[in-house]
């Protein structure tokens, strides 16, 4: 390039609307050398000769170049150029008038600054904070604006100088804030402000310093309300919600009132009343407790709220399309159904409930169909935040939706069907089970609703909702009238299909049909012959692409049905069924990456392999190329700044997230589902397969184990860890040597790294059992020394956060805002820490399985903290779970762990009769292991427990679904001392007793130790157990028939066969074998006739 002439032709190239002009203009600005082009770009915004818009595109491009390539243009050019630059910024802030290049120069100036910050936080630039405030305060008020703005854009300026400017910026703030002659340098200052604040959001001694500008602020937001030019004053409002709720606080009544009177307002654009309403939603997000207080605002922000839903449009073919349209997400009726959603999943049932069900109470009487629609709507939003509430009162709630489903209007039956379904979801299963008699004549009636499309195939999407959820033993009796009906329809939608191209109902009656199916599992079977034919007619004959979602909605269904009915029955038809998918995997080629088929392909695949088996292997060879391209797929991301977000965000594809400073990270979700699938997909192969799938174990291993820091996607990360120790089975086959190398030096390290680092509170455990699940499946010496060492500081550091986290939230109960609702929400914290210290258990009764006794010097590193767990003072759920370790010391090291009895056997005996049955459940399973393995020197407690455990075995709420599985328990301890440490103990007394306790309620683990026991007792015919003259055995007959009903013991055990024979020895007598049956329950009696017919 010549020079700033050239520029700007090139410039004028750029803003050309010829796309091949422009296109070679882009790949002639791209070969410029950057320090050439920051010249270039500078001389053309000072050239005030050219046009407006070559000068402002301009000033963005050398925005973009600081932005991009700072790093590796700056250090290039002499101090002489980098000072030759700055003065001409600096001159250009100064200087501009234009008002569209002047707001550019300024973002250009302030990028700039934000890289004269070095890695110590200290402003290189000094010059650039005299003249920000020499602009400030200025008489000229666009230079104050210039000033405000830059301070937007790069809110950390002052770098780590900000203390001593702190008084400075807060005067110069507040004289912009108030500065009502000037409304723009007002409304910059709120935009100024609000990004100072935010960036400061931890700094509590700034925010409330800064607290006496708020009146300042909220007027300076209220005026650019009433001047209705400029919405970013009111979207700082929901920054500032979001960020610094409680900076609020002080004048929160004034920011309802504005916020409601905007959303009130139907003069104003839809857009500002949606943001307005999005400032209390986020608040109530950020801050419940504190939006709870002003309780007075809630029926008037409800109100509001049901009156956005009922903005709708008549359509006259709205019931007629045969396409759901996608939904206007900016349209009022969404937004408020997305906010009562958000605002009842933050504010809670207690606080929303009451003002929701006394509108929607009169808006179900209303004449016009838009309010008995949005109150049905509503009826949906708010189940999930209400839960508990709504629960309560769910007989009224479904009574007073049913007859909705026969309203005169189609869009009131539709939504009609939207709330029992989301009734069944949110409620399930409970729901199916209390209204399942009215809920499914309710929808089939909606499936005869031929002459509106979109509300049959609501009805049949509602169907969906009630199975998914729906207990089995419910759904099949209702499997006549459903399939029926869905065959009715299928096939009047087929004709249709064949005759118009119509697809909106037949799409849906399929999922709804392979949902039916997943659900009634083997009791398909009698109508799976009804509907295959035609699912492979459409799998194999609709090929047009329009009808792409069809197909693989079919190809689901058939592969749902085929589990259903299992491997016997779908065999008749699996060999064509496979010969049709792998056509349509061939023909991948033609299918575009967002192909729906894929997606439905991927999971169809898993489905057979489930199916066959270790038939699928043969497989493998032509679905694993899809599958693995799809689990890698690299999702694309993107560092930008604020006004580089603005044009990007408006997709739907792109979410962000700010970083901080006006700097947001961005990534495309499109085909992150997909990928997540994918994932899961290659776990049900290694899972089902095993070593089967060893030739892909190498390959699954490289993509799986990158993906444990694939952030933008929790399902990702939890397929991805879930799917190593199926990998390592797999790869056995190629020998030890290669499992070491795959587990030593890539999986360990990595899935180790990826525990310490993972932010995610939910996804942590699911990364502790993986590595559980490791250590099982390789045994004793799969960690080296450093591995080992590496294991010891990351479970330390867990559970000293298991500790702070108990302190943090014992501070929340004393905050000013703390409520009934804030505590359920600490429950909620209390139980995701519970369930991350039963997996870090899991990860010692792993390392206690495979090591023994060898283990203990490295326990005793972390000892402590289980020995501070097991005190009286912890919640339940730390004694349990550390009961539970204490349980594995003594299971697994036997009498060596007596040395260690000071550290945990007097809270064990102790918790034997807890209150909380969770705890007694694990001391009892402690004490039956002491019993078992811990040898004489534990005969003495093994005596001092037998009364304690007693009290637990004959308390009269023993056999209580809460307290069962701890009753279960102390049963099974009292025998195991019995038959391995009974020197000190009358077991003569306690056998007399056994048979009253029994049967086993819950543990199949206890039962199978109590029931081989009680077994060797009948084969020595024990008077104990027998009773005078037989006395017990009818009862012991009921014991027998109890456990065969609740299916405790695995048919194909030993164990089962003894049971059965001492059945079999009753039945030879025929009259004490009546006795027996004749005192047996109705659900004994089966279980013992189905037993004894099938062992003939």
């Amino acid at each position: 390039m010549a020079g700033p002439q050239d520029m700007l032709a090139l410039l004028q190239a750029l803003l050309s609307h010829d796309n091949e002009a422009r296109t070679q203009a882009e790949q002639t600005y791209e070969n410029v050398p950057g320090p050439e082009k920051m010249v270039c770009l500078i001389h053309a915004v000072r050239n005030m000769d050219a046009p407006v818009e070559q000068r402002a595109l301009a000033a963005v491009l050398l925005r973009r170049l600081f932005t991009t390539n700072f790093d590796t243009l700056w250090p290039h050019i002499d101090a002489e150029m980098q000072k030759a630059v700055k003065q001409e910024l600096m001159t250009a802030v100064h200087q501009e008038t234009a008002p569209a290049v002047r707001k550019k120069v300024c973002d250009a100036f302030a990028e700039l600054s934000r890289n004269m910050i070095d890695e110590n936080n200290d402003m290189q630039w000094q010059e650039a904070l005299k003249f920000l405030f020499e602009c400030a305060s200025s008489e000229n008020p666009m230079l104050k604006e210039n000033a405000l703005h830059i301070l937007s854009a790069v809110p950390g300026i002052f770098g780590n100088q900000q203390a001593q400017y702190v008084e400075v910026i807060k005067q110069m703030l507040g004289a912009a804030l108030s500065d009502r002659t000037h409304p723009q340098v007002c409304f910059e200052a709120v935009k100024a402000t609000t990004a100072f604040l935010v960036n400061n959001d931890k700094e509590v001694a700034l925010l409330n310093h800064f607290k006496e500008l708020l009146p300042f602020l909220i007027q300076g937001i209220t005026d650019s309300v009433v001047a209705q030019e400029d919405d970013s004053a009111l979207k700082c409002l929901i920054e500032l919600s979001e960020n610094v709720p409680k900076f609020l606080r002080s004048h929160l009544e004034n920011v309802f009132d504005l916020c409601l009177k905007v959303v009130s307002d139907a003069n104003l654009e839809d857009t500002w009343r949606q943001l307005a309403l999005e400032v209390i939603v986020t608040m109530s997000e950020t801050a419940p407790a504190m939006v709870r207080k002003f309780a007075k605002f809630i029926p008037l922000l409800v109100h509001q709220v049901l009156a956005l839903m009922v903005d709708l449009e008549d359509e006259d073919d709205w019931s007629l399309q045969d396409v759901e349209d996608d939904e206007d997400t900016e349209s009022n009726p969404i937004a408020g159904e997305a906010a009562l959603d958000r605002l009842a999943c933050s504010l809670g049932g207690k606080t929303m409930l009451p003002p929701i069900v006394s509108n929607i109470s009169q808006m179900l009487q209303h004449d016009d169909w838009k309010y008995r629609y949005a109150g049905l709507m509503a009826v949906s939003a708010c189940g999930e935040g209400c839960h508990s509430h709504m629960e309560q009162m769910l007989n009224n709630i479904v009574d007073a939706v049913l007859p909705f489903a026969s309203d005169p209007h189609p869009r009131v039956r539709y939504a009609a069907c939207n709330a029992l379904g989301q009734l069944c979801t949110d409620f399930g299963p409970n729901c199916q089970k209390k209204f399942h008699n009215k809920i499914v004549p309710a929808l089939l009636g909606i499936l005869d609703d031929e002459a509106n499309p979109r509300v049959q195939a609501h009805g049949a999407a509602a169907l969906v909702n009630f199975s998914e959820e729906c207990p089995k033993h419910i759904l099949v009796q209702y499997l006549d009238p459903i399939v029926m009906k869905l065959e009715q329809v299928l096939t009047n939608k087929f004709k249709e299909h064949m005759e118009k191209g119509n697809k909106l109902v037949l799409e849906q009656v399929i999922t709804t049909l392979a949902s039916v199916a997943d659900t009634a599992q083997d009791r398909f079977l009698q109508y799976y012959d009804r509907f295959m034919p035609c699912l492979k007619y459409i799998m194999e004959n609709v090929q047009n692409p329009a009808h792409r979602l069809l197909r693989g909605k079919t190809i689901e269904c058939i592969s749902l049905m085929g589990l259903a009915v299992g491997k016997e029955k779908f065999m008749q038809d699996c060999n064509q069924v496979m010969q049709l998918l792998l056509k349509t995997q061939t023909d991948q080629d033609d299918l575009a990456d967002d192909d729906p088929q894929i997606t439905y392909m991927i999971s169809a695949w898993a489905r057979m392999c489930k199916i066959l088996g270790k038939d699928f292997q043969q497989y493998l060879p032509l679905v694993m190329g899809p599958v693995l391209k799809a689990a890698s797929l690299k999702p694309e991301v993107a560092l930008v700044d604020s006004e580089d977000m603005k044009e990007m965000e408006n997709s739907s594809d792109w979410q962000f997230v700010t970083l901080g400073d006006q700097q947001n990270f961005g990534i495309c979700t499109s085909g992150l589902e997909e990928k997540a699938t994918a994932c899961q997909m290659l776990v049900c192969y290694a899972r089902e397969l095993k070593e089967g799938f060893a030739a892909y174990s190498e390959d699954v291993v490289k993509i799986m184990v990158p993906l444990l820091k694939f952030y933008f996607n929790d399902s990702v990360r939890i397929a991805a860890t879930e799917s190593l120790p199926y990998l390592l089975e797999c790869a056995k086959i190629r020998g030890e040597e290669y499992v070491a190398t795959m587990w030593g030096t890539y999986i360990c390290p990595n899935l180790l790294k990826a525990i310490e680092i993972e932010p995610e509170q939910s996804v942590l455990p699911e990364y502790l059992a993986s590595f559980a699940k490791c250590i099982e499946t390789l045994g004793k010496g799969c960690l080296n020394d450093q591995d080992m060492g590496s294991v010891v500081t990351l479970l330390d550091n867990l559970l000293k956060q298991h500790f702070v986290r108990l302190v943090q939230r014992q501070e929340k109960r004393k905050d000013e805002d703390y409520d009934d609702i804030v505590e359920e929400s600490l429950m909620d914290e209390d139980e995701e820490d519970a369930y991350v210290l039963s997996k870090i258990a899991d990860v010692l009764h792993s390392f206690f399985g495979t090591h023994k006794e060898s283990f203990l010097p490295v326990f005793e590193q972390i000892m402590p903290y289980f020995v501070k767990l097991l005190l009286p003072d912890r919640p339940w759920s730390d004694r349990q779970w550390a009961l539970c370790v204490w349980d594995d010391v003594i299971e697994h090291t036997g009498p060596v762990s007596f040395k260690y009895k000071e550290f945990f056997l007097e809270q064990m005996v102790a918790s034997i009769t807890d209150k909380t049955a969770e705890v007694r459940q694990a001391a009892g399973y402690g004490i039956g292991m002491i019993g078992q393995h811990g040898g004489e020197l534990y005969a003495d407690v093994c005596a001092e427990c037998i009364p304690r455990l007693v009290s637990v075995i004959e308390h009269e709420e023993a056999k209580s679904v809460e307290n069962a599985p701890a009753t279960d328990n102390a049963i099974s301890a009292v025998v195991k001392i019995c038959q391995f440490n009974s020197s000190k103990v009358n077991v003569e007394e306690i056998l007399a007793r056994l048979v009253s306790w029994l049967p086993i309620l819950s543990d199949a683990e206890e039962a199978e130790h109590v029931y081989s026991y009680f077994c060797d007792l009948l084969d020595k015919n024990h008077p104990g157990i027998m009773g005078q003259n037989a006395a017990n055995l009818p009862k012991v007959v009921a014991i027998i028939g109890e456990t065969l009903h609740r299916e405790l013991v695995p048919e194909d055990t030993p164990l089962y066969q003894r049971l059965l024979n001492v059945v079999k020895q009753v039945q030879t007598n025929q009259d004490a074998f009546q006795v027996c049956i004749s005192q047996l329950t109705e659900q004994q009696r089966l279980a013992l006739s189905e037993a004894l017919t099938e062992a003939k």
